[in-house]
């Protein structure tokens, strides 16, 4: 391509400073090196952890460039490239899967010991970034910054697809969809004819949902305090629903009423400490599994040693389990057959200029998953040759600081927060 081997100007959503309106700059993005693939993002999601770091973190990594949950075209390849050639349509990974660490070569985990979450966890980004804005280096969120309509991964952080992938859909499965689905399918292990119970129906939770349903539970209780979720739950699965506001008496009280003593499998979707413990408390004793899917790094968990003691499991999940590089693609291909939802999660459309618009709607609580076009021209066909992007789809949910509230902030996903 005419752009490789040369820097890249481009428009892409900065972050300056903490709690701060994004700002549409033009970025330079500089020629991949050795091993790395440089990538033209034709669409992109937003999930909790962009906010957590714009919002709630403590530390100061800025300015920086966010967003994670994207796909696009490989636009030229580094050194030492032999995995991807340009025009291959990718997703970029949050998590890497080097193959060669032990924890990638180890069936027990999808971690792995190679990239930004092992050596600069604290501050969410490496240190050495391919962006530049105004003079200044601006770091790459996650290692991926998918706000950005070019950016820059090494190869171990990236995902090859089938080409046939509507890119403005299966970007969704850059976090939280399959957070939520692997949460339900590789994490918990939800077994055919079992009741489960998916605490929070933003798009991870009812991804979750959707996981339930794939693995064949009979009964599959949505919990959620805002009532205008649970038709869109029945579309993934669930049966039954649950308002705590409508009891006076403990959540897990309620559950265990209607389950006769305890639901199999739990998952919560919220990032809260105190859903996680009436998660874990809802499970029957003696083999309920409990998983926490949201992530937060705020505040201690706690419960009786008797819960355990008494025969439940609680287990955390993170990404769903899914090894990167190999599960998904795999999840792109259960999409094109027919045999995971993707389209009813995005319920808006919107322009990237609107982005600081999607972000109060995201906290707000408002929508699932709101779609931002970079352009009015929607249907435009994807040539090599074409550097523009084509749309954005920021897959929104919200938080909010009252604990009490966390039904109605449910994350669209649970990544690094």
């Amino acid at each position: 391509m005419a752009t490789a081997g040369k820097v890249i100007k481009c428009k892409a959503a900065v972050a300056w400073e903490p709690n701060k309106p994004l700002v549409i700059e033009e970025i330079e993005v500089a020629p991949p090196q050795a091993n790395e693939v440089r990538i033209k993002i034709v669409a992109t999601g937003v999930c909790h952890s962009d906010l957590y770091h714009l919002f709630e973190s403590m530390n100061n990594a800025y300015p920086i460039v966010l967003g994670h949950e994207g796909a696009g075209i490989i636009e030229s390849v580094g050194p030492g490239v032999t995995e991807f050639q340009p025009g291959d349509r990718v997703i970029p990974l949050f998590i890497s899967q080097c193959g060669e660490c032990r924890f990638c070569k180890s069936s027990k985990s999808n971690q792995c010991e190679k990239g930004w979450a092992a050596e600069r966890y604290d501050v969410m980004s490496l240190d050495d970034t391919r962006f530049t804005c105004k003079g200044k280096k601006v770091l790459q969120f996650m290692g991926t910054s998918t706000f950005s309509e070019y950016t820059v991964l090494n190869q171990i952080a990236v995902a090859k697809i089938d080409p046939a992938a509507p890119l403005d859909k299966v970007c969704l499965l850059g976090c939280g969809i399959c957070t939520g689905y692997g949460a339900a399918v590789n994490t918990a292990k939800v077994e055919p004819g079992s009741t489960c119970a998916v605490f929070g129906l933003g798009a991870v939770g009812l991804a979750a949902v959707m996981g339930c349903y794939v693995a064949g539970a009979k009964r599959i209780i949505a919990v959620d305090i805002n009532p205008e979720k649970f038709e869109k739950a029945k579309v993934f699965g669930a049966t039954d629903f649950i308002n705590p506001k409508d009891h006076d008496k403990p959540i897990h009280e309620v559950l265990s009423e209607m389950t006769n003593g305890g639901v199999d499998f739990s998952l919560e979707c919220c990032g809260n400490v105190g859903v996680m413990r009436s998660a874990l408390e809802s499970c029957v004793k003696g083999w309920g599994v409990s998983v926490i899917v949201g992530w937060t790094d705020m505040h201690d968990f706690a419960a009786r040693p008797i819960q355990l003691i008494a025969g439940r499991t609680w287990k955390g999940s993170l990404f769903g389990g899914f090894k990167s590089k190999d599960g998904v693609p795999e999840m792109v291909k259960a999409y094109l057959n027919k045999k995971i939802k993707l389209d009813e999660f995005i319920t808006h459309n919107m322009t990237l200029a609107q982005v600081n618009d999607a972000i109060e709607l995201m906290k707000q609580g408002k929508w699932y998953t709101p779609i931002l076009h970079h352009h009015s021209s929607f249907n435009v066909e994807l040539h090599e040759s074409k550097i523009t992007v084509l749309k954005f789809g920021f897959c929104f949910v919200p938080q909010h600081p009252d604990s009490s509230e966390c039904f109605s902030t449910i994350r669209s996903s649970c990544c690094f927060h």
